[in-house]
């Protein structure tokens, strides 16, 4: 089968690899319908995550199982399902504890799992999933989606799910000031996630036109283009000479923890979801001093899909749309460039 593989910065090629086949009873295939590019795939591209050796990537999906292993209970052949970006066994102390991305069998799609067995990146034309029943999610009532639904049956393995959790750990509510910090796919899924847990203002913070229509059409109320001192004084401004209440930080660098940090008031709640990469540490003196609450880290995306695949399947949100271009997999060193380059907000792929 075709699998798209990274063999180091800038260098992602397709390539045949040996068909999954279930290894173990608690197995299942997924045929993929539709995966795509992860902000987070990005940084091994542009080397600042090393690449010791070519491995698959991506680690969003959704397909069709074509077969189960023996102790699978609750997945069919045929059953149209979601996989959320990790591999969790659903019954161990964390995953029952709602945490599922720390699992005590985790593994990562595009690695290998517990026994040392290859587990395919998701960018590809078939994946083994370990753990099927404490992994996947089965979408009731769907066996072929048509595009616009696959795109957002797509989000919630990754981006919508995160971005829903940026928000849960800021703390957004009714009536809530919110600030969104990043303008990509999660952070764009976070506006649309505080504006469905019921925000009162929503200010993303862009610099791109595109985005910045896609982020109105989710929910904002505002936007600033501004960094720095302006865009915390932009922000104190429209919010009447008062910080956000919830702050997303969404993006994962040095720059965007100390955006996201002054633009939240005393008392406040930073929800920070964004992949750290640039030595985010946050400043205990400024938490103790401003009294910010700080929560958040890797979505436990199993967790969230049912309440977020309820809204998805009765039209309330669409957070499909942050997929504004589609390529085959064969283009997927494409698909890579045009994200770096910023021509894409996120590329979905199909095989």
């Amino acid at each position: 089968m075709r699998a798209t593989i990274i063999h180091g910065p800038g260098d992602i090629r397709i390539e045949e690899r040996e068909y999954p086949a279930i290894l173990r009873p608690t197995d299942a295939v997924v045929r993929v319908s539709a995966s795509c590019v992860c902000g987070s795939d990005l940084w091994p591209y542009r080397g600042v995550r090393p690449t010791k050796k070519p491995k698959a990537i991506g680690h969003e999906f959704v397909g069709v199982v074509e077969s189960v292993g023996g102790d699978v209970e609750d997945l069919a052949v045929g059953d149209f399902v979601i996989a959320p970006f990790v591999v969790s066994c659903g019954t161990c102390p964390q995953c029952r504890n709602g945490v599922t991305v720390a699992c005590d069998h985790l593994a990562g799609w595009g690695s290998t799992d517990e026994h040392g067995d290859v587990v395919q990146g998701a960018q590809g034309e078939a994946v083994r999933v370990p753990y099927a029943d404490g992994t996947l999610r089965k979408v009731e009532g769907v066996s072929d989606p048509d595009a616009a639904l696959t795109a957002s049956l797509l989000t919630l393995s990754d981006v919508m799910s995160t971005g829903h959790h940026a928000a849960v750990s800021a703390n957004v509510g009714p009536g809530s000031t919110v600030v969104v910090v990043g303008d990509g796919a999660v952070g764009l899924c976070g506006v649309l996630a505080a504006k469905r847990l019921g925000a009162e203002r929503i200010i993303a913070m862009s610099r791109h036109e595109d985005r910045q229509a896609l982020a109105r059409e989710f929910g904002a109320t505002d936007i600033v283009a501004e960094r720095g001192d302006e865009g915390v004084e932009k922000v104190r401004e429209l919010l009447g000479g008062v910080l956000a209440d919830s702050v997303l930080e969404c993006v994962g660098t040095k720059e965007s923890m100390d955006q996201a940090l002054r633009s939240t008031r005393p008392g406040g709640n930073l929800g920070f979801v964004g992949v750290p990469a640039g030595g985010p540490e946050l400043p205990v003196g400024v938490l103790f001093a401003k009294n910010i609450t700080v929560g958040g880290g890797m979505a436990p995306a199993h967790t969230y899909i049912p309440e977020l695949l309820k809204d998805v399947l009765d039209g309330t949100i669409d957070p499909g749309k942050v997929f504004d271009v589609t390529m085959p997999l064969d283009g997927v060193a494409d698909a890579y460039r045009a994200m770096d380059e910023r021509r894409a907000i996120k590329v979905l792929l199909k095989p």
